[in-house]
């Protein structure tokens, strides 16, 4: 089969042997390596502070990732804020609304979620525009949520909690890679600048998420394995179901 060595630009998971990662290895043969293409930098609640964002002065909060979770909750221990449990939490996807298990208990009242779609989450924040709604982010966060915020006018602030820096890759020979696997658009980031020439040619690239999978266009690249979807909730499940079907082209 053409495809045997995969990229994947993430941190390799405690244990990889019993992780989906460890299936797709053995049911593939492949040689499949992680490599962080950047790192994310928690903002200090000192330095936060100086933007006068108080996370108590709201009555809901939009997560648009599972960084945008560990960090609000990061931040609100660091000011020594309990946050309430009447807060309400608006997820961009299905994993980061169970991901919220991890602070909070699961409550179907308090916790409401799309299928990794902005369109989808604005329906359901128009639904409770009365609420007060903080938006937790990075530095680098795509604008489309923001956008769509503004355009309908929903009471929100932006609060930046954590940064992204780029990492040095250059010592990668993407060449040798069949496939290249992005998490987010700072994934694409960490590519572009480390690679300002890059060229795709016959790599092919799986991206999760739509906003990925639009910095990945963006960039004049080809997304050829997307998650999530109704058949691939997940990255492994999506490039799975891909390489089975490059499997029966043979």
């Amino acid at each position: 089969m053409k495809i045997k060595n995969i990229l994947v630009s993430q941190p390799q998971p405690t244990d990889i042997e019993k992780s989906p990662y460890g299936e797709l290895i053995r049911k593939y043969n492949l040689h499949l390596v992680f490599r962080n293409f950047f790192t994310i930098e928690g903002i200090p609640a000192r330095e936060f502070r100086k933007d006068r964002v108080n996370p108590m002065d709201y009555s809901a909060v939009i997560m648009s990732s599972k960084n945008a979770v560990d960090h609000y909750f990061r931040m609100c221990k660091e000011m020594r804020i309990e946050v309430p449990e009447s807060m309400k939490y608006f997820c961009l996807a299905e994993s980061t609304a169970y991901y919220l298990q991890k602070y909070v208990l699961f409550r179907k009242r308090k916790i409401f979620h799309t299928k990794d779609n902005t369109c989808s989450l604005l329906e359901l924040i128009r639904k409770h525009k009365g609420e007060k709604f903080l938006l937790p982010c990075s530095d680098a966060m795509k604008q489309d949520i923001i956008e769509v915020l503004e355009e309908q006018k929903i009471n929100y602030t932006k609060a930046v909690m954590y940064r992204t820096i780029i990492n040095n890759i250059e010592d990668l020979k993407l060449g040798e890679w069949d496939m290249l696997v992005f998490f987010s658009p700072s994934g694409i980031k960490s590519l572009l600048k480390n690679f300002p020439n890059y060229e795709q040619g016959e790599t092919f690239i799986g991206a999760f998420g739509s906003t990925t999978a639009k910095a990945v266009t963006e960039a004049g690249l080809k997304v050829h394995v997307q998650a999530p979807t109704q058949a691939a909730p997940s990255m492994t499940t999506a490039i799975d179901l891909f390489l089975a079907k490059e499997l029966k082209k043979k």
